[in-house]
């Protein structure tokens, strides 16, 4: 019997919630996944789907979600249904809703831009090139096997968290001399989370196209989505 993953996507464009995903959805099919993608969050709600679904993909950026919505999938994550999905598509999903934040372990709190003289109006103002660190876990875990410190140039996520993540991967945002901060601050990059009998798998790098294919995140995401999956 097939496994069954569900594909939520929407939210702000400028995340590419349709391409990003449908750049993975081959992989779960090649990897003997059905996937259903949805393009919204209605069918959380709906227990008879959910109580099928061993892998949801999220991407939904700063979207609201129904108390009845995150209800049925928090019961599904809790009964075993894997969740993953990067940047803000899974990190800054839901700011209004706590319990949902609660789940994922970490939240979007900033980007770091460029120079103040250097900036445009457009999202490339907060392109800056940064170094994703893999930890002494993340080396160990099979998501990460391999795989060693890596640049980008891309939004870097200053994200919110807890030590109930086990970060397989952080980035520190240097503090320079227009910055509100003081010192350099470190924050999780690739985290996992166990919730009940689920496994969620987000990773912060992923915002557009261009960064989920390059190479190593493309196969971080993909490693972290069968992980997830029940």
């Amino acid at each position: 019997m097939q496994r069954q993953a569900l594909v939520v996507r929407g939210g702000w464009d400028g995340h590419m919630p349709v391409e990003t995903t449908e750049l993975f959805i081959p992989f779960l099919r090649e990897n003997g996944f059905d996937v259903r993608v949805e393009e919204g969050t209605a069918v959380y709600a709906d227990q008879s789907v959910m109580d099928t679904i061993d892998l949801v993909v999220q991407v939904n950026t700063m979207s609201t979600i129904a108390k009845e919505e995150f209800d049925g999938l928090q019961r599904a994550v809790l009964a075993g249904t894997g969740m993953a999905g990067w940047h803000g598509g899974i990190a800054d999903s839901y700011r209004d809703n706590a319990d949902y934040l609660h789940m994922i372990g970490g939240q979007f709190a900033h980007h770091a831009g460029k120079h103040p003289d250097e900036r445009v109006g457009e999202q490339s103002d907060n392109y800056i090139p940064y170094t994703v660190h893999v930890t002494d876990l993340g080396r160990a875990h099979p998501i990460m096997q391999g795989i060693e410190d890596f640049d980008l140039v891309s939004e870097q996520y200053w994200v919110l968290s807890d030590e109930y993540d086990d970060v397989l991967a952080t980035t520190t945002q240097e503090a320079r001399a227009w910055d509100a901060w003081n010192r350099p601050v470190t924050s999780p990059a690739i985290w996992t989370r166990q919730w009940g009998e689920g496994r969620i798998f987000v990773s912060a790098p992923g915002h557009r196209i261009e960064i989920v294919e390059s190479q190593p995140v493309r196969t971080i995401i993909e490693r972290g989505l069968l992980w997830a999956a029940r």
